[in-house]
């Protein structure tokens, strides 16, 4: 026995040196902390962290994408109510307004329950836990992967294949994926593939690679794309953002050539890149518009 009791205290004390090297249990989310989340890996193990200042943009921001608009707003609405809705693939020309707009549909509807919860395309292979931890909760979580892109062997390509319809687990009815890519399936494509495919009776079918990659995005429900803007969308949404930013119309038509040239400079003409004009030009001009500008930003935090 004397031998026994030495190996029982000799095997608890290597297990005490063991667990004191693995990383501790993830504390419990404060749900309450705010309305948006980023899932984030320390020492192996995941946790939803809070976001201190979630973006503040609104709907009313996002000019000349007026039918994704609606047609997202629509898909989330029904969501955020209780009622069916489907997963939201957002693809086209960078700086469009994809990712703002599913910010802005946070800030409409995060009174009336809906959650955002950020994920890296390189935690993918986390959502299961993800949903584990969210499954069964009253709020309604979107959950939100960014400039969305995958090589055929990352690992997770397949876990958000599982996640969007093919595993032998259903996603809990509180749950929605939203992603944005500038890649309408998500992978690239290679000129090689094309010779995979056959004509059989008159009727193209496309090789297995090509399926293969087309069966990604196909299990994403709602399909929004996004075009490059022309130059009065252009010229509107730089207007639109300098008046945000208290600049008076008297001064628009000077600006107007600015913001032109603000674009030839960029090499772009977009959503994005008529904000960052905006910001310049009106610190630029900040001094004289100081007093319009601080009143916008207020009646702006009363309308929220």
């Amino acid at each position: 026995m004397d031998d026994l009791s030495r190996l029982i205290l000799r095997a608890e004390a290597l297990l005490a040196r063991v667990e004191a090297l693995l990383p501790a249990a993830a504390a419990a989310p404060d749900w309450k902390a705010s309305t948006a989340f980023r899932w984030r890996k320390r020492g192996g193990r995941g946790h939803l962290e809070p976001v201190a200042r979630p973006h503040r943009i609104r709907l009313q921001d996002l000019r000349n994408v007026d039918e994704q608009k609606k047609r997202i707003e629509r898909n989330t609405r029904q969501f955020v109510e209780g009622h069916s809705a489907n997963n939201v693939l957002l693809t086209g020309a960078r700086g469009t307004g994809k990712s703002s707009l599913v910010k802005a549909l946070l800030n409409r509807y995060a009174a009336k329950g809906l959650r955002l919860i950020e994920v890296d395309k390189n935690d993918l292979i986390d959502l299961p836990d993800i949903v584990e931890l969210i499954d069964g909760r009253k709020e309604r979580f979107i959950i939100f992967c960014d400039d969305l892109s995958f090589e055929a062997s990352e690992p997770g390509y397949k876990a958000l294949k599982s996640i969007l319809d093919g595993s032998v687990a259903s996603t809990p009815d509180n749950v929605l994926l939203y992603a944005t890519s500038n890649r309408r399936h998500l992978m690239p494509e290679y000129m090689q593939e094309n010779l995979e495919t056959r004509h059989v009776d008159g009727e193209i079918h496309p090789g297995e690679t090509i399926e293969e990659k087309i069966s990604l995005s196909e299990r994403f429900g709602l399909w929004l794309s996004f075009y490059p803007f022309d130059q009065d969308a252009y010229l509107a949404i730089a207007s639109h953002w300098l008046r945000e930013y208290g600049v008076p119309d008297a001064a628009l038509a000077t600006a107007r050539e600015e913001a032109l040239q603000w674009a030839l400079m960029r090499g772009s003409r977009s959503g994005r890149i008529a904000w960052q004009f905006a910001r310049d030009y009106a610190g630029q001009h900040d001094e004289p518009h100081s007093t319009q500008r601080s009143q916008r930003r207020k009646d702006r935090k009363e309308n929220k």
